[in-house]
């Protein structure tokens, strides 16, 4: 297993984590795991003996639950664990158990170290991007749990280009510990974080994470033409999540990922995660499995090495549309972009040309 030191950071992590979600499967999550105390155990050890040392978690998951499975998974085994864990999700209807506000964090801190049963978290992301809240706030309390030795380090997931870059600015300027990492949604089918949060990851020093590398199940070979989500699964009982953008997409690339996975003697999963692993900029992803073939599946992915052609064949069928500003940049500045934006501008270059033709 390949480890890279997360952001501008210390902290070394593996090229995969494990994460929570499928635990419990209670409080809303039922659809999305629901396993014993036994199977998290052994998840917890096979991973590590896999060689993964990450393992994600946030308060969200069955609303602590997770968090409570997790801890007594730990074991003896604390120091051989980076976990992460999430803040910010309205869990109740008082108005301040939620967001990226003192109040919230400071007591959701206190009770996660509780069901976790560990006196630190070593990665402690706002989980969601609050406007709410002075941006200083929050980096204020972040600073504080790390002073505190509660934390670590610091990171948030599923903010903006700009949201990002406005937080990790405002704690540099301030001499205080930035975000050093970043979870972020990106998969073949869903590409938006290339425009802007990919790039901006790296050009800052922040890590970037994936969560649901998978699709939240949407990309495992289950779901096809012919094929709909199982029941008792996420994408079979009406999971919001994720929004496709273009179905007709979605079905061409499973088509390709299923036929390149037929090559390989592989599943649809493991080229996923094979494409996304190599993917410009991507320091982690997050997987999610609920049985112990699926954790193996998906970890044996590691190994699996696709051509260039395949690679390219899947790269292609999906780049997303340039956007403003990014076509005039592919078009006139191309030679002006830093070395984690040109891989992008590449394509959206590529992407232009072919559709010249056709004009």
């Amino acid at each position: 297993m390949y480890y890279t030191q997360l952001g501008n950071s210390g902290l070394s992590v593996s090229k995969y984590a494990l994460g929570s979600i499928p635990f419990t499967g209670t409080n809303g999550f039922e659809n999305a795991g629901g396993m014993s105390q036994d199977m998290t155990d052994h998840m917890i050890d096979y991973a590590l003996d896999q060689g993964i040392n990450q393992f994600d978690i946030a308060n969200l998951y069955s609303k602590g639950d997770s968090e409570i499975a997790l801890g007594k998974a730990i074991r003896d085994k604390r120091h051989q664990m980076v976990i992460s864990s999430k803040t910010g999700f309205q869990l109740t209807d008082n108005p301040n158990d939620g967001g990226a506000g003192r109040v919230n964090i400071e007591r959701s801190i206190d009770e996660s170290l509780q069901r976790l049963n560990t006196d630190y978290i070593d990665l402690y992301y706002t989980h969601l991007w609050d406007g709410q809240t002075p941006v200083e706030e929050t980096i204020q309390v972040m600073n504080d749990l790390i002073q505190k030795g509660k934390i670590r380090y610091w990171g948030v997931s599923n903010y903006s280009g700009w949201s990002l870059a406005k937080t990790h600015t405002l704690a540099v300027a301030n001499h205080m510990a930035p975000p050093i990492a970043q979870q972020i949604y990106y998969t073949p089918e869903s590409r938006e974080a290339e425009y802007e949060l990919l790039p901006a990851g790296k050009e800052l020093g922040v890590g970037n994470s994936i969560w649901s590398p998978l699709g939240e199940g949407l990309l495992t070979g289950k779901i096809n033409r012919q094929q709909a989500g199982e029941p008792g699964t996420r994408q079979g009982d009406g999971w919001a999540e994720p929004y496709v953008k273009d179905t007709a997409l979605f079905y061409d690339l499973i088509d390709t990922l299923q036929e390149i996975a037929t090559q390989h003697q592989v599943s649809v999963a493991q080229v996923t995660l094979a494409w996304l692993r190599d993917r410009p900029n991507v320091d982690s992803l997050v997987l999610a499995a609920r049985t112990k073939a699926q954790l193996q599946d998906n970890i044996a992915s590691y190994h699996l090495q696709l051509t260039s052609n395949e690679i390219k064949t899947i790269t292609e069928l999906t780049t997303p549309e340039p956007i403003y500003p990014l076509w005039h940049r592919a078009m006139n500045a191309y030679d002006k972009a830093s070395d984690s934006e040109k891989t992008y501008l590449e394509g959206y270059n590529r992407l232009m040309e072919r559709k010249d033709t056709l004009l």
